[in-house]
């Protein structure tokens, strides 16, 4: 039988989301482990060199890293590599690479696009997240301009659009991807959809959210997909 997989995780790291709604889909029982945000390479050290989230530890005790890869070993282990195998391989790759370029970059940009949103996201953060005491208050002030100053500025200003622009520009691209379908891989959601799905829920617990919520497809195809979780 072996032990009781675990998903070392941040409950506001996108690549995290991505893995942990394939294994909630698969009904799959895992203990989900909270890092602290600001000692991550420390937490996750049993896994080697690699010092981010997710990491998953297999029931043989095998560490595993990188989130889209763990989709992959998650189907193939727990279903059969049954969405490995859905649909055209190469469309299929074309459009995770997609995902992983375009709907990740864009997740800073809707987070930390302006010193408000910047402020409520570090403020939640320091609320969700593993933090000391004090560790948990400094995130809170002193990342946000972090965040919106060296980062997310430069990649609104980069882009050119909006960050709800942005976003909606990239759900009308995927969600017209799906043709007639009501997911990427057709009548069920394949690993495409599960990384997508991932980085949209990723901005969920946040006020910004609501920029999402009138994309009328989107938005549709995302309650789709929560209503595969187990």
């Amino acid at each position: 039988m072996g032990q009781t997989p675990t998903l070392h995780l941040l409950y506001s790291c996108p690549f995290c989301w991505k893995v942990r709604g394939l294994l909630e889909h698969l009904d799959v029982d895992v203990n989900y482990v909270g890092v602290n945000g600001m000692k991550i390479k420390k937490d996750v050290a049993f896994a080697g060199d690699w010092g981010k989230v997710p990491v998953f530890t297999d029931a043989q005790g095998q560490h595993h890293v990188d989130s889209t890869p763990l989709l992959r070993l998650i189907d193939q282990t727990y279903n059969n590599g049954v969405m490995a195998a859905q649909g055209d391989a190469a469309r299929r790759e074309e459009w995770m690479t997609w995902v992983d370029t375009h709907l990740s970059k864009a997740t800073v940009p809707i987070l930390y696009g302006s010193l408000g949103s910047a402020l409520k996201t570090t403020t939640r953060i320091s609320k969700i997240e593993k933090f000391g005491f004090i560790s948990k208050r400094l995130y809170a002030w002193a990342g946000f301009p972090i965040m919106w100053g060296i980062i997310a500025r430069k990649r609104v200003k980069r882009d050119g659009r909006t960050p709800k622009k942005l976003w909606h520009d990239l759900l009308t691209e995927f969600t017209d991807a799906h043709g007639d379908e009501p997911f990427f891989g057709g009548a069920t959601p394949d690993l495409v959809d599960f990384a997508a799905f991932g980085y949209m829920r990723s901005v969920s617990p946040y006020p910004q959210f609501e920029q999402l919520t009138d994309h009328a497809n989107g938005m549709a195809w995302y309650r789709r997909m929560e209503a595969t979780l187990n």
